[in-house]
């Protein structure tokens, strides 16, 4: 699956207001190393159904067993071997038996606060050895799913070294005092920095898996099921905005029968959030996470193309009205290849008069309507073009209801099926006592 930068933007996937993003919402990793993996699987989407079903058994690997996760190795544990793998003090010579003993009571009698730090520093490297012990015990069995296993596989060959097994064993029977620190510094930091660097790698990946993970339980989402088929699909049940503190859920059909919905409603009533709402769903779906859905079926997806929030561009003399043709314009080239994709327009032209808006989204309806390799969620303010079009089959017409009780506005976020009546712009101006204030004008 792809998504342009737009798109990113659109469903809020990324965003300039971090707190507001989806990755800001499921980021639950507890490392740096393994924020900026996750900022990538979130970056690049998978490519098939068998990449994602291999990712879904990962996540579900790992809750099965999410009581074993080595918790020994922190964020603190990460950020010290790494400095203690660039550290600038000289590990003492490569000397045994007396030699090393009287070299080691030199070091930490003469360059006490040499040795404090490699004494510190060592304590968390032990602690990062100790733990992915664990992973290769507890998590490397044969029905690993092979993303794991790739990574697993690794980190066991690396541990695989004389002296991290020397390391454990001293450290498990009590034996690891200074002179053994001293000794084992110099072969870590002389012989093995390379294999320390690439563990810590190692586990900024598995940090990222645990954090989708995580991120499924916390939100009791649930695997989708992928259809196999070549023609689009999406069917979910009580789908929500999962960046919502309070959403609303909503059920939702989309499929080669009727393959357009055609969304009308007053403004604030939820049409945008819908909208959203699915191409959230469906991008998370294909980065192989659970979705905030009771259940959702889909089709595999080759790209999700979003028009929600096009901007006007002074530096290049573009108006509004230009930028929305010139983004319908891309979306046409590129969804035109046979390919499956997600379309999500939110109210088109509305940089120009009712009348030139009018015609050119029955234009374009009809045009995208040709497509029987895309699926389509469109809303629009204008519902009389809506009369031009109900005789459209492929076509699924759905509002969301608003009601005016003594001259209040009241949102009930339903979504039916029909198209919307109400026209209640001036009711918002005499709400807001704009039109008070336009009276006050002297």
């Amino acid at each position: 699956m792809q998504l342009d930068k737009t798109s990113y933007y659109d469903l809020s996937i990324f965003n300039r207001d971090e707190e507001y993003s989806l990755f800001h919402r499921l980021d639950f990793t507890t490392t740096a190393g393994g924020r900026d993996y996750l900022r990538q699987l979130f970056s690049t989407p998978l490519q098939d159904i068998a990449a994602i079903t291999h990712r879904q058994k990962a996540l579900q690997y790992i809750l099965d067993r999410e009581s074993n996760w080595p918790s020994i190795i922190s964020n603190g544990t990460i950020v010290v071997v790494e400095n203690y793998m660039e550290a600038q003090i000289e590990p003492i010579s490569n000397t045994e038996g007396v030699a090393l003993r009287i070299q080691a009571v030199i070091n930490k009698t003469l360059y006490a606060p040499d040795f404090g730090y490699i004494k510190f520093s060592f304590t968390q490297l032990v602690n990062l050895l100790r733990g992915f012990r664990t992973f290769v015990e507890v998590f490397n069995g044969d029905d690993a799913p092979k993303v794991l296993k790739v990574l697993l596989d690794r980190a066991q060959s690396l541990l695989h070294r004389n002296e991290f097994n020397d390391i454990l064993e001293i450290e498990a029977a009590g034996r690891l005092n200074y002179v053994e620190i001293l000794r084992y510094d110099n072969y870590v930091r002389k012989r093995h920095k390379k294999v320390v660097e690439e563990l810590i790698t190692l586990y900024h990946q598995l940090d990222a898996f645990y954090a989708m993970a995580k991120a499924v339980k916390h939100f009791d989402l649930h695997f989708p099921v992928f259809t196999g088929s070549t023609r689009p699909v999406v069917k979910a049940r009580q789908l929500y905005h999962i960046i919502l503190p309070t959403p609303v859920a909503y059920d939702i059909v989309l499929n080669e029968q009727q393959h357009f919905m055609f969304l009308t409603g007053a403004n604030m009533a939820g049409k945008t959030t819908f909208i959203r709402a699915v191409g959230i769903a469906v991008f998370m779906a294909h980065i192989g996470m659970g979705v905030p859905a009771a259940e959702m079926e889909l089709s595999f997806f080759h790209g999700i193309f979003s028009n929600i929030q096009v901007q006007d561009n002074i530096f290049k003399g573009e108006s509004y009205f230009y930028s929305e043709v010139l983004r319908i314009k891309h979306t046409i080239q590129q969804i035109n290849n046979g390919k499956n994709w997600l379309v999500l327009i939110d109210e088109m032209f509305k940089g120009t008069n009712v009348e030139d808006a009018r015609n050119c989204s029955l234009a374009v309806i009809r045009g995208l309507l040709n497509s029987s390799d895309c699926l389509f969620i469109l809303s629009t303010h204008l519902y009389e073009i809506a009369d031009e079009l109900r005789d459209e089959p492929r076509i699924l017409f759905k509002y969301f209801e608003s009601e005016v009780i003594d001259d209040n506005l009241h949102f009930t976020y339903l979504l039916k099926d029909g198209i919307a009546k109400e026209k209640i712009g001036y009711l918002i101006l005499k709400r807001e006592k704009v039109l008070d204030l336009l009276k006050e004008i002297k």
